[in-house]
């Protein structure tokens, strides 16, 4: 693991150079030569991967200049050649974004980022007008700052649970009743810490954020793991498998909309294709309205 918990969740920030450095390590890690194109002549290697010259020489810089940058060391790096490591490293387009946050940290505007994200009235108007899809608006770290009906009948009615569990880390993490809920329970665990893993780099000095890393590598040996893969990723859409505990299995699909005016906040619907078994199920928990909330466990 990284870091270690205890530290973490004491409120220290995150180290952004060792992010830096194990990002980038276990990006070229997961490289072959023959996957980028270099001969493999079978030589012994101690570590799986792309050696450090060799990522080097197909970003074309100096094997002393990567190496810098692979131990924490950004400071004076350019775009230009962060483009080019990226391009070496066969990133995404999420993944370039993240080494350019972790390695060029004031290249991005700043935010207070442990003050409390407020959503707007009109977004919550908006959510209460939207009948029969489930829709939420989630912010940084994972948070869940507001909800519908709809998502009440179909996740549980977070407005039970204290302000901070209304948190999709710690629910899908540390509550049992999350894992009978998404059916790709692995999946949605990925996706989340993803998601932590894309803030940290934005918001390295986020108390906050450390703290809940921190809680969790303490309380969650499958945390622990994901967060060690360094992996990153957005998921503007999608779909999800759940068994609801009232209306059994659903095939549901997600979309995702950044706010314009805090592109920290997102709104997520999930809608069912028309006339399918999942829309009649959707139909069904509209109907019960807070009755259907009841029937999902409260651990």
């Amino acid at each position: 693991m990284d870091e270690q918990p205890e530290a973490v969740a004491a409120g220290r920030p995150l180290d952004r150079r060792a992010e830096l450095s194990e990002f980038l390590r276990s990006r070229r890690a997961r490289l072959k030569p023959e996957d980028v194109g270099l001969p493999d002549f079978g030589r012994h290697r101690r570590v799986p991967g792309l050696r450090r010259e060799e990522l080097a020489q197909l970003a074309g810089v100096s094997v002393a200049y990567y190496t810098r940058l692979e131990q924490g060391n950004g400071r004076n790096v350019s775009a230009e050649v962060l483009g080019s490591i990226a391009r070496a490293l066969r990133l995404t387009d999420a993944e370039q974004a993240h080494l350019t946050h972790l390695a060029k940290p004031k290249a991005h505007k700043k935010k207070p980022a442990a003050r409390q994200q407020q959503v707007r009235a009109a977004l919550r108007q908006l959510l209460d007008t939207v009948d029969g899809v489930p829709a939420y608006i989630a912010g940084r770290r994972a948070e869940i700052l507001a909800w519908n009906r709809m998502a009440a009948a179909l996740f549980g009615d977070w407005a039970e649970l204290p302000p901070a569990d209304r948190n999709w880390a710690r629910l899908v993490f540390l509550r049992p009743e999350y894992r009978d809920l998404f059916i790709d329970w692995e999946q949605k665990a990925i996706d989340i810490v993803c998601v932590l893993r894309m803030d940290a780099g934005c918001y390295p000095d986020d108390p906050r954020l450390s703290a809940l890393v921190g809680e969790l590598s303490v309380k969650s040996e499958e945390f622990r793991r994901l967060w060690a893969t360094h992996d990153v990723k957005e998921k503007g859409h999608g779909v999800k498998r759940l068994h609801h505990p009232l209306v059994g299995d659903l095939l549901l699909s997600y979309e995702t909309f950044r706010v314009a005016d805090d592109t920290d906040q997102a709104l997520i619907t999930y809608h069912a294709e028309p006339h399918s078994p999942s829309a009649e199920s959707l139909r069904l928990l509209a109907s019960w309205g807070t009755d259907a909330t009841r029937a999902v466990p409260s651990a």
